[in-house]
């Protein structure tokens, strides 16, 4: 199992940007497919966005699309994730992913078996 932290959250103002990271911990941080994910209060969590273990392929939600970036260096076992034009519904606490097994099938991605982190609030203010 692989140990997730994430950080880079907090309040900005829309139109504005954060970068979160995640720090992995374990020697097989490279084998992993790593993804963001979000939750916002009364609403179940939804995938952000994704990036095979290579970092060669990234997926993205329709939503974010344009906006944010997910990139990753494995020799840092870290992920990013780079949000541009921040707008009030992007209000969550983004989580940090890795995944086992995930599935990718006609350019999209499926997750797969996850690893969680704890989650870091980022807010946007209207």
């Amino acid at each position: 199992q692989v140990q997730l932290v994430e950080s880079g959250g907090g309040l900005v103002q829309a139109g504005g940007s954060l970068r979160l990271s995640c720090a992995a911990s374990g020697r097989t941080f490279s084998r992993y497919a790593m993804g963001w994910f979000r939750q916002a209060p009364g609403k179940e969590r939804e995938f952000v966005a994704a990036i095979r273990w290579s970092g060669g392929s990234t997926y993205y939600a329709d939503s974010v699309k344009g906006r944010f970036t997910i990139s990753r260096d494995n020799a840092k076992n870290t992920v990013y994730l780079q949000m541009n034009s921040l707008k009030f519904e992007d209000t969550a606490v983004y989580y940090c992913a890795a995944d086992r097994s995930p599935t990718y099938i006609s350019g999209n991605y499926y997750p797969g078996k996850l690893d969680w982190g704890q989650g870091t609030q980022v807010t946007v203010s209207s």
